[in-house]
């Protein structure tokens, strides 16, 4: 990459902390090591090492947008922080190409004590504007966070909400070149935040964006990168469909005994795929005249794709059939459909969970569902070598052209605790042939569309 192309260049970052058991330690490592070096004696070290970052390297591109992902603890903050000059790094180094804006922790950069007023002189002025520019641009500033006659009060008068709007207001009118944004947009109010993404999508065009966050719909959406982090270093940089489906297993790998599921794992007779039978054409059925159909196409199940789970529970077979229980290889979007998922349990399974996501070709969830709610008065337990069928009856959307994949899983417990016994990636592929016009993500079926005049 030539010195002109990249925006940011992070190389062999480290961040440690000095942590104290208590505050006399601190006085200690202030005075005995000198002491100690005096009397010829090895100096003594009365903290532990705390390592938030340890020898992190990766570059973004100009005009890229990149997504920083990992669990709470990671490193993500403390990255972002060093990349903005906030902190500073105890090894390696950091390199931007062009004009820094950022929105990090919640009210940095604002005195308290100032009124917004003064709060966005002072905040713009930091981020390289002259007063005359922040002068032209207050008006606008003011009316992109829209908190009315707050701005002539104290900012420590304001909610977290208003704090965050006027915040995002000024970084987005000092003309950068790279934006940065951590957690801090979570606490805008739905209309806010519906403003500030369209902000982002048209800054995207031709500006670099790193942010951070736990919302990995968000970060499929918007970014062409991600960087997972993991204990202060590094898992895997790439694009946020793979980097995602890693980040998940690990959130549940840090809480479970469990690992990712091999092919290997497969190819005993009870993990075979079940014969999917004769299929038939669900489009036979239609009058073929029309130019404006839907049609999908179904791949064969696939059983051994990247998956992970505990392995005492595991899907082997995802079909779609027809409303009278006939398979489909073809179907067509806003029919009926049922979806078949059938799991073996290796081990007795109490309380099971068999669920699944329709996600488009970017790893996005356009919709999911789960057992949970209808069994939850009535669990039923699976033995041990037995197989539980889950069914889900459901009209498919209209879809836009482009591929698509169900990812089942099936788990064990309640909706917020459970463990996860087999998550399969991208188990059922489909391809949607469309030929009609789809204009969102999905497309509804409309019972009656009409226009009249009055």
């Amino acid at each position: 990459m030539s010195s002109n192309d990249f925006a940011i260049r992070v190389s062999n970052l480290s961040k440690c902390y000095e942590i104290y058991a208590n505050p006399r330690d601190r006085l200690k490592q202030f005075i005995a090591p000198r002491l100690q070096r005096l009397i010829g004696q090895a100096p003594k070290q009365y903290f532990r090492e705390f390592w938030a970052l340890k020898d992190v390297s990766f570059e973004i591109k100009k005009g890229e947008t990149v997504g920083i992902i990992g669990r709470n603890g990671s490193g993500k903050s403390t990255l972002l922080q060093m990349i903005c000059g906030t902190l500073t790094p105890t090894s390696g180094s950091i390199q931007t190409n062009g004009r820094i804006a950022a929105l990090l922790e919640l009210g940095s950069g604002f005195n308290p004590e100032f009124t917004g007023r003064e709060n966005v002189y002072m905040n713009a002025s930091v981020l390289g504007l002259s007063n005359e520019e922040i002068a032209a641009r207050f008006d606008e500033i003011v009316a992109f966070a829209d908190i009315g006659e707050f701005i002539a009060q104290p900012v420590k008068t304001y909610s977290s909400g208003m704090m965050v709007r006027l915040a995002f207001a000024v970084i987005a009118h000092v003309d950068a070149d790279i934006l940065v944004v951590d957690e801090a947009l979570a606490v805008g109010d739905a209309f806010f935040t519906q403003k500030c993404m369209r902000f982002l999508r048209t800054f995207m065009k031709t500006g670099t964006v790193l942010f951070v966050s736990h919302d990995t719909g968000a970060v499929t959406n918007l970014c062409n990168k991600a960087v997972l982090l993991n204990r202060g270093q590094v898992v895997e940089v790439g694009a946020p469909k793979e980097v995602i489906e890693h980040y998940l297993a690990t959130l549940y790998e840090s809480s479970q005994d469990i690992g990712g599921i091999t092919i290997e794992e497969f190819n005993t007779p009870a993990n075979q795929v079940q014969s999917q039978g004769q299929y038939r054409d669900m489009r036979e059925s239609l009058i073929n005249a029309s130019t404006l159909r839907n049609d999908i196409e179904i791949f064969q199940f696939k059983a051994d794709e990247n998956g992970f789970g505990t392995g005492n529970a595991k899907i082997v077979s995802v079909q779609l059939l027809a409303s009278d229980g006939v398979p489909l290889s073809w179907l067509v979007g806003g029919e009926d459909v049922i979806l078949d998922i059938r799991c073996h349990a290796y081990k007795d399974i109490n309380r099971p969970i068999v669920g699944f996501q329709f996600k488009d070709r970017l790893g996005q969830v356009i919709f999911s569902d789960n057992t949970f709610l209808v069994y939850q008065h009535s669990p039923i337990t699976v033995v041990s070598g037995t197989d539980i069928t889950a069914r889900f009856e459901f009209r498919l959307p209209v879809l836009p052209s482009g591929d698509y994949s169900i990812s089942p899983a099936i788990a064990e417990g309640t909706q917020e605790e459970h463990v996860q016994h087999h998550w399969l990636h991208d188990g059922l592929m489909l391809r949607v042939h469309a030929s009609s016009i789809c204009l969102g993500l999905i497309a509804v079926p409309m019972k009656k569309v009409s226009l009249g005049k009055k």
